[in-house]
């Protein structure tokens, strides 16, 4: 961030855009019948074809069947070879690996391809990049390999990238963007106008101009098509507007996203603690936000850790075991209940055959209600205010199913065996389901309570608490009505 302000000017800049000639086909020219199919994904013969030509050495011809893609279908080209197949790659275009391609690459592949590198190649890059790009770039770098390349970079873009270092992983400091413009209150349109095209380092795109007072505090913004439909004569503070959504910088980026949403924002001021404007949040970040955080709840309701292809095998044997051996505990719970039964299933063989059916069904519909509910959490749909209601609404929902799927078994079982394991397994189904209703709200809200991530465990807890009372209903039920007395 620069200290100069011409007049009471701010403004934060980026390096003038570069050229963007040779950047790689544009999006509207990526279908390409011998590289991508309808779905634009790269073909396995193209693919094939460019892993041949590397492997017999040939870099020429691995250069000309790369060179026409677009930067995002070479950072997917690149991940679709090995991990010892992509330095040999990478050396074969490095003249197409701009900053472009190292910004779409999978984060594992990248981390690995940078460590790859000497500190100066990675400050290249990062300098290229924009600052929230850079930032993600170094810091998933190891400590020692992170001070080397600051130490490589200008003082300029070493500041700015310390700076969001300094902030905690996820928040709106860490991800913003600090090439943004500003302007003072007391210009007017055609004054900015005037200056908007005098300056040669504006940043390279940017969608409204924020209008700060003289402590740099954001009073207003003004979109581009305001400014370039007003009359030159009007003043900034009569057609700028003043009620803006600002984002604190501490903010965590699930709420930055959901802000974006709620208010239908394309971009954002991001102020510190003292109300200063410091940075920018636009839709593209969001985006990026909405795709990793949905990623993310999925994976850690299945336990699945973060579930990347590119993860190192042990990383992905560590944070799937562990949860697991936690579901091979909360498993002994049933199977104890179980065992309690031992007599009765030896004396009615069928209580065995019916009851993973009642467990099953119970599984699920505690699955889609915890899904329902981890989704409401994560949107600010389920909160304190309106937990009641919901769980009162799912129970509903809950009692309808179990109904419904209670009169289907209980039929179908009073056919094949009795009619009163029919009646018994029907009640039983009612009663799990109910449970898989109730568990499936009150777990998720017990996590968040606690300040944990809803998602991360519900699934197993669940579970063990659907399996469990589906067994003990189902089997309770039966010794009690004396059809395995």
């Amino acid at each position: 961030m620069s200290d100069e302000r011409p007049e009471d000017v701010v403004m934060l800049a980026d390096p003038p855009p570069k050229d963007t000639a040779d950047d790689g086909a544009r999006p509207d020219d990526r279908i390409d019948d011998e590289r991508l199919d309808e779905e634009n994904t790269l073909k396995a013969d193209y693919v094939r074809s460019v892993r041949d030509a590397l492997d017999e050495g040939d870099k020429g011809r691995v250069y000309d069947l790369v060179e026409p893609l677009h930067p995002a279908d070479i950072a997917d080209l690149i991940e679709l070879f090995e991990k010892d197949e992509r330095a040999e790659l990478a050396a074969a275009i490095t003249d197409l690996m701009g900053s472009e391609v190292v910004a779409e690459l999978n984060d594992y592949v990248r981390e690995e391809m940078m460590e790859a590198l000497p500190a100066d190649a990675v400050a290249q890059i990062a300098e290229q990049l924009e600052t929230d790009d850079a930032v993600q770039l170094i810091e998933d770098l190891d400590e020692d390999d992170q001070q080397a390349v600051l130490a490589e970079l200008d003082d300029e873009d070493r500041v700015a990238i310390e700076s969001a270092l300094a902030y905690p992983d996820e928040t709106a400091g860490r991800l913003m963007s600090r090439e943004f413009v500003a302007v003072p209150e007391h210009m007017t349109v055609g004054d900015l106008i005037d200056y908007l095209r005098g300056r040669s380092d504006l940043v390279s795109e940017f969608f409204e101009v924020f209008v700060v007072d003289h402590a740099h505090h954001p009073v207003g913004t003004c979109a581009l098509s305001w400014i370039l439909t007003t009359p030159r004569n009007i003043a900034l503070g009569d057609v700028m507007k003043r009620d803006q959504t600002l984002i604190p910088v501490m903010l965590d980026q699930e709420e930055v996203a959901l802000m974006f949403q709620k208010y239908g924002m394309i971009s954002a001021a991001v102020i510190d603690e003292e109300g200063r404007l410091v940075g920018q949040m636009t839709v593209d970040d969001v985006v990026h936000i909405i795709a990793e955080e949905a990623g993310e709840d999925v994976m850690l309701l299945s336990g699945a850790g973060e579930g990347d292809i590119n993860e190192p095998i042990r990383d992905a044997y560590s944070s799937r075991v562990r949860w697991l051996v936690a579901n091979l505990g909360t498993a002994l719970v049933a199977s104890l209940i179980i065992a309690m039964f031992g007599a009765a299933i030896e004396k009615l063989v069928a209580l065995a055959v019916l009851m993973p059916i009642v467990a099953s069904i119970g599984g699920n519909a505690g699955t889609q209600t915890m899904a329902v509910a981890v989704r409401a959490i994560a949107m600010n749909q389920l909160t304190q205010a309106n937990t009641g209601r919901i769980l009162w609404r799912e129970m509903r929902v809950a009692l309808l199913n179990g109904a419904t799927i209670a009169v289907l078994i209980g039929l179908a079982t009073g056919a094949i065996f009795t009619p009163m394991l029919g009646v018994v397994i029907a009640v039983a189904m009612i009663i799990n389901v109910a449970t898989a209703g109730l568990a499936g709200v009150l777990v998720p809200v017990m996590f968040d309570r606690l300040k944990q991530d809803p998602a991360v465990a519900s699934s197993v807890f669940v579970t063990m608490i659907t399996d469990s009372m589906g067994f003990f209903a189902f089997l309770g039920l039966a010794v009690a009505s004396g059809l395995a007395g």
